[in-house]
């Protein structure tokens, strides 16, 4: 029996992927690592430095009145 169904994984580090392709080895399951990551480069790097920016405490708080202007 066969599948169209796709899962997507996304392991932390090299430890859980190592796992996760000796699993589907020993389930005969066939599988493929992704060459390049599905976001662009520029959106991940915005995403990273907002974090950081939080991190650092760098926020600005907008009252509810004023969200719209």
């Amino acid at each position: 029996m066969k599948t169209d169904d796709i899962i997507l994984v996304k392991p932390a580090n090299k430890k859980e992927m190592d796992v996760i392709v000796a699993f589907l080895n020993a389930l005969n399951i066939e599988f493929k690592a992704a060459e390049e990551s599905l976001y662009d480069q520029e959106f991940v790097d915005k995403i990273n430095k907002s974090r950081q920016q939080v991190k650092e405490g760098k926020t600005v708080k907008i009252s509810l009145d004023d969200i719209w202007k």
